[in-house]
């Protein structure tokens, strides 16, 4: 139960997070992952590199504000902390001592969730959906619909080479 709680604790917190609409979803979740960097500060049982480590998963959280990516390796980064953390015996939680081992398996079902762009449960079956269809590419129809809506702009604004705004429209 110790390995599978942790998974469900991974899409729990997907699941949850889908509600906030996005971009502050994907804003939330790099303070989110932020503040998972900085966990093990008060425990300071690696040292200073607890404070070395919280700078970098900053770092990377702060990319995360316009990232799923960098947000998703955050989670990652944070999993090989656990993992340290589990080995030398400095749980995340002082009085559970698989802790740092639970987040460790948590973590990376939540970076999956952000490597897939941190989507909706719908918009995840849609994805998938998607690319089984007509000549098998993921996500043609959604492509095709992009496609179709004319760019938009201020006036006389080039985008790509193109001329958009009211000007370029028939």
């Amino acid at each position: 139960m110790q390995y599978v709680a942790p998974i469900g604790v991974g899409l729990l917190y997907a699941l949850l997070m889908s509600l906030i609409r996005e971009p502050h979803r994907r804003r939330f979740n790099a303070v989110m992952v932020a503040g998972a960097g900085a966990a093990y500060l008060s425990g300071g049982g690696l040292g200073g590199w607890e404070f070395a480590f919280t700078a970098v998963i900053t770092y990377v959280a702060y990319r995360g504000l316009d990232s799923w990516t960098f947000i998703g390796v955050a989670w990652l980064l944070h999993t090989g902390w656990d993992i340290v953390h589990h080995i030398k015996g400095n749980p995340i939680i002082p009085f559970a001592h698989t802790s740092s081992l639970g987040c460790a398996i948590c973590d990376p079902v939540i970076a999956l969730w952000c490597f897939a762009g941190g989507r909706t449960p719908r918009e995840l079956v849609a994805l998938v959906r998607g690319g089984r269809g007509a000549g098998g590419r993921a996500g043609s129809r959604g492509v095709r619909r992009l496609e179709q809506q004319a760019p938009t702009g201020p006036p006389g604004h080039r985008c790509m080479g193109q001329q958009v705004g009211p000007a370029a429209r028939p």
